[in-house]
């Protein structure tokens, strides 16, 4: 009898010591919060795109914080003045438009709100993704968000097409990636680079150059090529991961693959989840892969 127990309890115990192993090594989802709203996009849609962009291509789920406000200042009462609005969150991905921060006129204020939204990149070390407009938020006078993002943008001309050229191939972020043209996008201007930003991509665009006359017409006097920085990553308060990216106005460009592709990359990287090939660590791919 001894020696047909063993086996049987054995046989029983195995599937669930195998069980109890495969879950205990089974590997969580990046859990990432995507913060959209405000001015001069089509949130309802690109918010969805990214969603699901992301997710398809990685390991991640992702929750949303939508305002509707279609003002420069749009709302966002769960964020705006709670320093713990990331709790829970293993990166949070900024593409709010908001100029200015809601119902809130002096800068002592707007400096108040834009240090609480920086805390948990600050001071939790919470990695950060910044996609087109969520460069040019929170830009009150001397605002601690460049420093956050690494670099210092502040307008754009007309939309044109922008020549994307990946500047370090070497990077986990861009290694294998071709360089692209968008459509008709805005491109960001550089007032200042910070040190602790490394430059991955530059975009070449050509606006004309308008002068206005007396009579109140518009006259094109020639044509202008702007060469910014466009896709970069900074190390934030000595220790944070930030990737950003000022590409990314239009539907078509958000939802286009070679973006969705950059995007997932730089998530992933500033997660510490890339390869140095580009390829998602094991267990970060699609389905978990």
């Amino acid at each position: 009898m001894k020696t047909l127990v063993l086996p049987t309890l054995v046989a029983l115990f195995l599937p669930l010591t195998v069980a109890s192993v495969r879950g205990a090594d089974a590997v969580k989802p990046i859990k990432a919060l995507l913060i959209t709203g405000g001015c001069c996009h089509d949130y309802v849609k690109q918010k969805e795109i990214l969603r699901e962009g992301l997710e398809a291509r990685a390991n991640i789920v992702v929750d949303e914080v939508y305002s509707s406000d279609k003002t420069d200042s749009p709302a966002f009462p769960m964020i705006y003045g709670n320093p713990n609005y990331a709790k829970g969150y293993d990166v949070i991905i900024h593409d709010e438009c908001a100029s200015r921060t809601s119902g809130l006129t002096t800068q002592a204020e707007n400096e108040a709100v834009i240090k609480s939204i920086l805390k948990p990149h600050r001071e939790d070390g919470i990695p950060g993704v910044n996609l087109h407009c969520g460069v040019h938020a929170y830009r009150a006078k001397d605002s601690p968000w460049f420093e956050y993002l690494g670099l210092e943008s502040r307008k754009h001309d007309a939309q044109e097409p922008i020549a994307v050229t990946y500047i370090d191939k070497e990077s986990p972020i861009t290694k294998g990636l071709a360089d692209w043209t968008t459509i008709k996008e805005e491109h960001y201007n550089n007032v200042h680079i910070f040190d602790t930003a490394h430059p991955l991509a530059r975009g070449k665009q050509t606006v004309h150059v308008k002068q206005k006359n007396p009579d109140g017409t518009t006259t094109i006097t020639g044509d202008r090529t702007d060469d910014w920085v466009d896709v970069w990553t900074n190390i934030y308060n000595g220790k944070t991961r930030v990737f950003s990216t000022t590409i990314g106005h239009n539907t078509e460009t958000v939802a286009d693959p070679r973006y969705l592709d950059l995007v997932t990359r730089g998530l992933l990287w500033a997660t510490g989840h890339l390869n140095d090939d580009g390829t998602p660590a094991p267990g970060y791919g699609p389905g978990g892969k």
